[in-house]
């Protein structure tokens, strides 16, 4: 059966099953072929349909787990973005826009076949019962987990659970010859929405935002609050592969920088009215300079702030063209905790812009289409229609047609990328190789407190040697001029690594990967440009 046909068949059946859910009734005419009468109501034909289902099918139909099937093939034919949430998946969706779930608050990998703790939550669960970075995860609840294969997905479950519930967890330390038991009782983890928050330049801060969720606003203005008194005038906010979330986040973000009636988005659908939402010139960041940076998974409430701004004329747009999803999706819920995102309306930049890019069965494919079309590495190759021409108030031009065209546009940074690269990612040696550094260096690594800690750390360890010893042994080796290639990526990256287990975690990571960002390198090299203007 092709796609066409499979996606009529599940519409159908949706219907039918959602007919059977609210009950209509239909009659029939007696005449001899027993031709059942049609009505000009639009779902009259399917629930004749569902009639002669309930009526006269041959078995019994087990209606629960065929709407469990049908729908999210029925939700996928309406859009790209409705969708139908079993309970499973809504509580981990509702979860990671909550800002909070209930689990023993660590961060893990699981390098080979055993999970390795990366850094414990301050305050969290675990970092009360006692579980340091670098404990190996051996048993839980009794039951062995080292050394079985169990993916990561799996132990997630095991270990997060209800608040209050405990669970028990005996690990591996250093070189301890016994396990050591910890009874762990679980609680709410908050989950951040900013990675990291720092200062990169003089004056300059940059502050990485992962999603939009409950929490956002309140953390990147404590974010930026901690920025300003380092003393930075000028702000990076990175919103590359955020996916977006809450609307009204992104609402209170963009307030932050605009002035008192500037507009910051509308929305608008078949059954639902325009709805406007402007600036209160309350924001506290109206005079400080701003770069937003944003790519091809750049998505939703990203691009309404990215939108904003540029419409505004507020901020300069550094990056690749955004994912373009610009439908908005309302939630319904339903009692036995599944629900649905429906799609009700559409949204628009301050200019008029639609965010969202035409859909059709290669919908899915449009990244790969941007590649295979050069768009990731030459801005002329990006699709501009004349008739979705738009003028901000200073009389920038810029376009309609799905996503958020960048001011800046920076290529995909290929520098670096050799073979013998490629190889060492596919087998993950960079970040195996860095889990046997954390072991070598344990003791080091707790004493770190300071990013001067660190350097002087990374630099009393021979991570060129070690590696291509670790590679070779793992079947890889480098080419002639390969290494010379690829060595600053793969030496970043190992002390980026290593300094997630440490106290400054991903303050530590970011400091050494934005080293190698060309789209951070942009950004410092405009902000220079402009200074000596």
């Amino acid at each position: 059966m092709d796609e066409k046909k499979r996606r009529r068949l599940s519409l159908v059946m949706w219907a039918v099953m959602f007919l059977l859910v609210c009950g209509l009734y239909v009659g029939q005419l007696g005449t001899g072929r027993r031709e059942f009468k049609v009505k000009s109501h639009k779902w009259d034909k399917l629930m004749l349909v569902l009639e002669q289902i309930e009526r006269n099918y041959v078995d019994s139909v087990a209606y629960g787990d065929l709407v469990e099937k049908i729908l999210p093939h029925v939700m996928e034919n309406l859009d790209p973005h409705s969708m139908y949430l079993p309970p499973v998946e809504l509580e981990a969706a509702e979860e990671s826009l909550e800002g909070n779930f209930s689990g023993i608050g660590i961060q893990f990998n699981v390098p080979a076949d055993t999970a390795i703790v990366i850094s414990v939550i301050a305050g969290g669960p675990s970092e009360k019962a006692g579980l340091l970075s670098g404990d190996r995860i051996v048993k839980i609840d009794g039951k062995v987990v080292a050394g079985v294969k169990l993916n990561q997905d799996s132990l997630v479950k095991m270990l997060k659970g209800p608040r209050g519930t405990k669970v028990n967890v005996e690990v591996k330390r250093d070189d301890l010859a016994e396990l050591i038991p910890f009874e762990i009782t679980r609680d709410r983890i908050p989950v951040k929405s900013v990675d990291v928050a720092l200062k990169l330049d003089d004056g300059l801060g940059y502050v990485k935002l992962s999603k939009f969720s409950k929490t956002t606003y309140d953390e990147f203005m404590m974010a930026v609050a901690s920025l300003k008194i380092e003393g930075i005038d000028t702000l990076v906010v990175d919103l590359r592969d955020n996916s977006g979330g809450y609307l009204g986040q992104a609402l209170l973000l963009s307030n932050e920088f605009l002035s008192k009636g500037e507009a910051i988005v509308y929305m608008e659908g078949r059954n639902r009215k325009r709805e406007e939402y402007k600036a209160d010139g309350r924001g506290l960041c109206q005079d400080t300079e701003l770069y937003v940076l944003i790519n091809e998974n750049s998505a939703s409430s990203s691009e309404i702030f990215a939108g904003a701004l540029q419409d505004n004329d507020r901020a300069t747009i550094v990056g690749r063209r955004s994912y373009g999803k610009g439908l908005v999706q309302e939630p319904v819920y339903f009692s036995d905790k599944s629900g649905i995102r429906l799609t009700v309306a559409r949204y628009y930049t301050p200019t008029g812009r639609c965010i969202q890019k035409p859909y059709g069965d290669d919908y899915g494919l449009d990244i790969v289409e941007r590649y295979r079309h050069g768009e990731m590495f030459s801005a002329d190759s990006i699709k501009k229609v004349d008739s979705l021409k738009y003028v901000t108030p200073k009389g920038k031009v810029v376009y309609g047609g799905g996503g958020i065209i960048p001011d800046i546009f920076v290529p995909v940074d290929t520098t670096g990328v050799t073979d013998f690269l490629v190889a060492c990612n596919r087998k993950s040696l960079i970040v195996k190789y860095s889990n046997l550094l954390a072991d070598r260096y344990r003791k080091e690594l707790r004493k770190v407190e300071t990013f001067e800690d660190m350097e002087k750390l990374v630099a009393s360890i021979d991570m060129e040697g070690g590696f291509l010893s670790y590679a070779r042994k793992n079947g890889v080796v480098p080419a002639r001029g390969e290494w010379n290639e690829s060595k600053e990526i793969v030496l970043l990256q190992l002390s980026g690594l290593l300094g997630r287990y440490t106290v400054l975690d991903d303050n530590a990571f970011y400091q050494y990967i934005l080293r190698m960002d060309n789209v951070v390198d942009m950004v410092k090299q405009l902000r220079k440009e402009k200074q000596l203007q």
